[in-house]
């Protein structure tokens, strides 16, 4: 389980395909304090640490067939900058929100303004899915805990202060950039809770 508070950012440093697989060699400077087994969330999507090269400040996740087609991991090339957060320790601040790291979906970025210091992205998502989101509701964007600013259907936005544009992979955001998304799990037991109740009903 993770928090959305993104620690750092890693390098794609290799790519290396194994028939459905994709094996991801990283580069991070806290490559020495992780170990095999480990799940850490890359940009959103819990992996599992197959391999650590701390002599090269490097390790490896594998990707499976299923993660690549509900994700954007299948678009990384080498250089491609993602956001790594370690899962959550019991007993520390809860500072953003419950994050699985169980991407449901991806979105498409549509547009990215700057406000006067800060930057406000819309997203656009397929609603075929059943996923919504509600203003000032949480959603996990690429592992980022954020809050909804606006919300329409299969359409949302999010700001983002100057410390988050900065540490995160959201300064490489533009038109067109696809991302991963995560729909705030309370609202989706909400949903499914009141799509079986409507349906009992009928």
């Amino acid at each position: 389980m993770f928090t959305g508070i993104v620690e750092r950012t890693a390098r794609v440093a290799e790519i290396v395909r194994d028939k459905g697989n994709i094996h991801f060699t990283l580069e991070t400077d806290i490559a020495h304090e992780l170990k095999v087994d480990q799940s850490m969330s890359h940009d959103g999507v819990c992996l599992t640490i197959v391999k650590v090269m701390p002599e090269k400040n490097r390790y490896v996740v594998t990707a499976i067939d299923e993660t690549l087609q509900k994700t954007n991991l299948g678009t990384w090339e080498t250089e491609t900058e993602v956001n790594l957060e370690r899962s959550m320790l019991m007993g520390e601040r809860f500072d953003g929100h419950i994050v699985q790291g169980h991407v449901d979906q991806t979105a498409v970025c549509t547009a990215v303004e700057e406000t006067d210091g800060s930057w406000k992205f819309t997203f656009r998502y397929d609603q075929k899915g059943g996923n919504i989101t509600v203003e000032k509701g949480s959603i996990s964007v690429n592992g980022v805990s954020l809050t909804v600013v606006d919300s329409l259907p299969g359409h949302f936005s999010v700001a983002i202060i100057p410390y988050t544009y900065q540490v995160t992979n959201f300064h490489n955001f533009r038109k067109g950039t696809v991302v991963n998304i995560e729909f705030d799990v309370f609202g989706k037991y909400v949903a499914r809770l009141l799509e079986q109740y409507m349906e009992a009903r009928k």
